[in-house]
């Protein structure tokens, strides 16, 4: 299975769609999109919607989600994946690698 995406809300939307310039194919959301957790959401929330919906997350969020992975994790829940992006990468950088990924791995590869 190819990896699908969710893009943590304070992503910029430029950044989901310059992937699907890229790759019309990819699978990639953002929270606040339909479908998706609301605006808001708290990153316990966005980490059950992770295991459920097999999507990895990409974020740069290295403030709360670390503890709230570990206690995700603590309570048997696991996820498809979770990139923490470059801080100071562009974001034709950034497409250009989630389309890397995209194109030569498998979603499996990225578990937990």
């Amino acid at each position: 299975m190819k990896p699908r995406f969710l893009l943590d809300e304070n992503l910029s939307p430029r950044f989901k769609l310059a992937v699907l310039r890229l790759n019309s194919q990819i699978d990639i959301l953002r929270v606040g999109d339909l479908n998706t957790p609301t605006l808001g959401t708290l990153d316990p929330e966005i980490l059950v919607y992770l295991q459920q919906y097999q999507r990895i997350l990409l974020t740069d969020n290295r403030k709360s989600m670390p503890e709230h992975l570990e206690a995700h994790w603590t309570s048997n829940g696991y996820i498809w994946g979770l990139f923490w992006l470059k801080p100071r990468a562009t974001i034709k950088e950034l497409a250009e690698e989630v389309v890397l990924i995209w194109e030569t791995t498998e979603a499996e590869e990225w578990k937990d």
